[in-house]
């Protein structure tokens, strides 16, 4: 690890922080990160490795950067990924400055009093200059083609919120990266898993004498870019020119008419899933790599979830709603997915038992029976202290019972370390995550003993550090530290640096977010802001549910360890979360005692997600691709048919990454918004 690479990196950081306000807001692309495989950094990087760097070699081979510093810059900006979009920036400022509006457009607001529930120092305080502060947010402080200096950002409004937040998400991440590196050497090195997504970057990066990848000079690799590449330029040029083009070459197929021949699929959203019928490149390429049961498992679980929620509409029973709406209402589906991941939890970490115990009794310095790298210890160590931090800020200065925040932080950790390892077994790159921890706190306990403002807090948590999980810190940490790995980095220091390019990341992300708004302003009706509402109004309604049974002024009184005894959990809630996760220990258990075993628990886990939706017929044709040549080719034909699957994902990389260069150069030179082109899920 060079200090330029580290330079190099956090230049990356910077640019990734500050750049995707702009992409996703102003220009209104295409996510520039959207997912685990970021188009904007991987089509950069195909285009950097297959055409810039074997030129650069030529010129000067003592200048080059060699393998381990492309991944250890790869692994930095890869990291700050999380910050910019969903998993950040795209919800975190209009949570703090949006509601004050909201109290003045929604009756419902006042009456409840909602407002009285947020703690000090939480949202932005605008009572010293509503108009420059709340108003110059939502139409802009720019005045007609004029730039809006910097220093007219009324940045000593968000001074408080953002010292109470930063401690929040800092420490919530440096736990996440710390456990990152305590499960590392179980994942990559005793249960060998995968890594799909790392075994093609590894096939692009230069060899270790530093020539370009052998990749590069296989005709079999080009054939599948250029043809995806193709593909997708085609369509492009059909967005911008449509009278002189042909119209666009399909990439799947909408089979919803065939609902009508299930009443039971159509009653379930069968409809739904089959309207999504699009073949994505990269998602055949990662199934044709992962074994099939996998495969098949991501392939058929949207469409057996399908006929489950329809045999229960069938009997009248909803799957979307007992309590609440989405993302943090009490649902069938929720609780499922999150009992799924409970399961996969507690494979995992019964998997892995020794090691973890091992590493465990190191970091509280006692001895172990084996031994343990330095970095797995320190991992640990931090780990705890994270959460230690983390339990006692919610607590002390947020409002969270002890008890309470202990169990939020390991229910916002459990799911994003099963996310990381959903990445690592599969390749599923694109993850959203139905229900929030706040949901299964909820259930557990009800509403009833930890109160509106309890639950509201909760709320708040989760839209900040738990909404729209697709760009989640914790996947890009694991398969960078898997990178690092095995390129020579120090797995240790790699984390370290990680952090170091986290907070270079907010450094810069927040600011210049703030600044895009305050001289543009915001869309008020877009759904992205509108997210502000949620923890408010769901408030509301378990208020109004509390008081129509005459337990409004007592919800919430008991404090600490008394609020298990007044817990009364929501049955058909833990029934699903129980049912979900016990059809994951069963599965996990059939597949270690029967070889043959057909499906992977993994199924339960994305089924019913939107996620799950997009990519099941892609991973149901890369499945099918692999049995046919398996069968009639043989294992020979299945190896010498890799690159080609290579070469799909780098053509779909290079055909997405294109466009948005097109886009920022249009917009630069015109003023004009350019017309959006998406090659992934939006």
């Amino acid at each position: 690890m060079t200090f330029r690479a580290v330079i190099l990196g956090l230049i990356g950081v910077v640019f990734i922080s500050s750049y995707t306000y702009f992409n996703d807001w102003i220009m209104r692309q295409t996510m520039f990160v959207g997912n685990f495989m970021p188009i904007s950094v991987y089509g950069v990087l195909v285009i950097f490795l297959a055409f810039i760097f074997p030129l650069w070699r030529r010129l000067t081979r003592k200048g080059a950067l060699n393998r381990s510093e492309i991944a250890v810059i790869l692994v930095l900006v890869l990291a700050a990924c999380a910050i910019p979009g969903s998993n950040l920036l795209r919800l975190f400022t209009p949570a703090l400055i949006m509601p004050h509006r909201y109290e003045l457009t929604e009756p419902g607001w006042q009456q409840q009093g909602v407002m009285n529930l947020v703690p000090e120092g939480m949202l932005v305080d605008i009572s010293e200059n509503p108009d420059e502060v709340l108003g110059g947010y939502t139409r802009g402080l720019m005045e007609a083609a004029d730039s809006l200096s910097v220093r007219d950002v009324p940045w000593s409004a968000w001074r408080a919120p953002l010292f109470f937040w930063i401690p929040i998400i800092l420490s919530l991440w440096i736990a996440l990266v710390s456990l990152a590196v305590v499960v590392h050497r179980q994942w990559a090195d005793h249960e060998h898993l995968p890594y799909p997504i790392v075994t093609f970057t590894k096939a692009l990066l230069p060899e270790a004498n530093g020539e370009s990848s052998p990749i590069f000079k296989n005709p079999v690799f080009w054939l599948g870019l250029i043809g995806v590449f193709a593909i997708h330029s085609y369509n492009y040029l059909n967005v911008w020119f449509p009278t002189y083009l042909f119209g666009q070459i399909p990439l799947g197929i909408d089979f919803s008419s065939l609902t009508e021949l299930s009443d039971t699929f159509e009653l379930g959203g069968g409809r739904t899933v089959l309207e999504m019928y699009t073949i994505y490149f990269t998602v055949v390429a990662v199934a044709y790599f992962l074994p099939k049961e996998v495969s098949l498992s991501l392939g058929i679980g949207p469409f057996i979830w399908v006929f489950i929620a329809g045999l229960f509409a069938t009997y009248g029973v909803g799957t979307t709603g007992w309590q609440g709406t989405w993302p943090f209402g009490l649902t069938m589906d929720a609780m499922m997915i999150m009992g799924g991941y409970f399961g996969m939890l507690v494979v995992l970490l019964y998997t892995g038992r020794q090691y973890y115990a091992a590493v465990f009794r190191r970091a509280l310095g006692f001895s172990a029976s084996e031994p343990i790298e330095n970095s797995a210890v320190w991992g640990a160590r931090f780990f705890m202290l994270g959460l230690m931090f983390f339990t006692i800020y919610t607590a002390r200065l947020v409002g969270l019972d002890w008890p309470i925040a202990l169990l939020f932080a390991l229910g916002c950790v459990s799911v994003y370390l099963v996310m990381g390892r959903l990445l690592a077994e599969t390749g599923l790159f694109f993850i959203v995550v139905t229900g929030t921890p706040a949901t299964i706190l909820w259930a557990i306990f009800g509403a009833r003993a930890l109160g509106p403002e309890l639950l509201f807090i909760m709320f708040m948590l989760s839209l900040v550090l738990f909404y729209d999980t697709r760009e989640a810190l914790m996947p890009y940490v694991v398969n960078g530290l898997k990178l690092a790995d095995d390129v020579k980095a120090k797995v240790g220091r790699t984390a370290f640096f990680i952090v170091v390019a986290l907070m270079v990341g907010l450094a810069v992300g927040i600011p210049t977010t703030l600044y895009f708004q305050y001289e543009r302003g915001v869309d008020v009706s877009l759904w992205k802001i509108e997210q502000a509402k949620r923890p408010f109004n769901e408030t509301i309604s378990i208020m109004q549910r509390l008081d129509a049974q005459g337990q409004l002024e007592e919800a919430g009184q008991v404090t600490g360890l008394r609020r298990f005894m007044e817990a009364s959990p929501h049955r058909n809630g833990l029934i699903a979360f129980v049912s979900a996760a016990g059809l994951v220990l069963l599965f996990s258990a059939l597949r270690l005692r029967f070889t043959g075993w057909p499906l992977h628990p993994v199924m339960f886990l994305v089924w019913s997600t939107y996620a799950g939706n997009a990519f099941a017929q892609s991973f149901l044709f890369g499945w099918l691709l692999k049995i046919l040549i398996t069968r009639f080719g043989g294992a020979g034909v299945y190896q010498r048919c890799k690159p080609i699957m290579f070469g799909l994902i780098a053509g779909e990389m290079l055909g997405g990454v294109i466009p948005m260069f097109v886009s920022f150069v249009f917009y630069m030179v015109t003023g004009d918004i350019p017309r959006p082109f998406e090659v992934m899920p939006g």
